[in-house]
């Protein structure tokens, strides 16, 4: 591995061109089960809650 060539974010592994960014199909898809089981978050302002406002 060369000195600027990155890693799966998951694994560590080199990565592979055909799943870029990861190393497998198998970190991809640990990636994405992160992201729909709310693992990751992006910052933001809070949620307006509606029944709150309403009281």
């Amino acid at each position: 591995m060369t000195a600027n060539a990155k890693s799966c974010p998951i694994c560590g592994k080199p990565r592979h061109p055909e799943h870029a960014p990861f190393c497998s199909s198998r970190c991809k898809d640990r990636d994405l089960v992160r992201w729909l089981d709310d693992g990751y978050a992006l910052p933001g302002p809070p949620a307006i809650d509606e029944e709150a406002d309403k009281a």
